[in-house]
């Protein structure tokens, strides 16, 4: 996706993709009209895969297909992104229909970052709707926002209604509710490459964000019991759960049968394996695990680390979390209603 805030280069990701002549801001991984790379949908779109593939793919939860449920993303950021604010779903619902009608709740996880990287999410105390819109006007918005320094391996939780913006020197991955909804306060001023500004929704974004909430932010993560790697819980809610694994040796791994997972590789090289059969994986790859699959295995040729997602039963994730001995407290610092 062409981006103005955006990079020429991809690599190391994507090492084809250099000397671009334009820049790109993100690169969708598990966008509708992505093609599917291997297996018996290859070629299709996965829009297409995600309506054609046996239920029992998909998982019990999903055995009427709908919409695919989440959107993952590279993000490549050659400058600050556009301050924003994204809708809950009851205000996309009676407000953006033909977009879908769905908000956008989203969450970070830094794969690299230099020293000065630092992302902008939620308000600083007694900020309101006044003191807002007089900080646009003033161009001091920043201002108003609570500074957070990235470092790799970070997470950061976004929910809809917080207004939040990215800033240069960093990339990240981003696991979101499947939605395009972008409500834009303030550009620093730029235009395209034909003069004119972007479109700004001040008056959508105003009634979207919630003055004197603080929410959203950098998580504390949970580990998760595992005998073959390092495995923790970077954040879920109830569009997404997302894990992180560090290998070094095979991991044999069962799927749910409620859901399927997408396994975002992030370095690394290896392949799966399972009942006779194998597949590679790359860095930089998103791969689809049907639910039906059963017992499988990761077999890292060189470490790997890997982003698991999917979208959980979060009554079923804290329990499980409460059974490893997390209180309540520690829990609701990575598991968001």
């Amino acid at each position: 996706m062409e981006r103005i805030w955006g990079t020429r280069s991809l690599a190391p990701f994507f090492p084809e993709k250099t000397n671009l002549p334009e820049p790109i801001g993100e690169v969708w991984l598990t966008g509708i009209d992505c093609r599917v790379a291997t297996g018996p949908f290859a070629g299709k779109t996965l829009g297409e895969a995600w309506r054609e593939m046996p239920p029992e793919w998909r998982g019990t939860r999903f055995k009427m297909p709908g919409d695919f449920p989440i959107l993952v993303k590279f993000i490549f950021p050659n400058d600050k992104l556009s301050i924003q604010v994204h809708p809950d779903d009851a205000y996309a619902a009676a407000h953006e229909q033909a977009a879908g009608g769905r908000g956008k709740t989203e969450m970070w996880h830094a794969i690299s970052a230099e020293t000065e990287a630092h992302v902008l999410i939620g308000l600083v105390p007694k900020t309101d709707r006044n003191k807002f819109v007089n900080a646009i006007e003033s161009q001091k918005l920043e201002e108003m926002f609570v500074h957070w320094r990235v470092q790799p391996g970070d997470t950061f939780f976004v929910p809809a209604g917080t207004p939040h913006t990215i800033g240069p020197g960093m990339v990240l991955c981003e696991i979101q509710e499947y939605s395009d909804l972008t409500y834009r306060v303030y550009d620093y001023g730029r235009v395209d490459a034909q003069g004119r500004p972007r479109e700004l929704h001040i008056e959508k974004a105003l009634d979207t964000i919630e003055f004197g909430r603080s929410i959203g932010g950098k998580v504390s993560r949970l580990g998760l019991p595992s005998h073959w790697s390092h495995k923790v819980l970077l954040a879920a809610c109830k569009y997404f759960a997302t894990e992180r694994w560090k290998l070094t040796t095979d991991a044999e791994v069962t799927s749910s049968p409620e859901h399927f997972d997408l396994y975002v590789i992030l370095s690394g090289r290896g392949e799966f394996s399972w009942n006779g059969n194998t597949a590679r994986y790359e860095c930089g790859e998103c791969w689809l695990i049907p639910s039906s699959l059963h017992k499988f295995a990761v077999n890292p040729a060189e470490p790997t680390k890997l982003l698991r997602t999917y979208v959980p039963d979060l009554q079923t994730l804290r329990d499980r979390l409460k059974q490893e001995n997390y209180s309540w407290r520690e829990i609701e610092k990575t598991v968001f209603a």
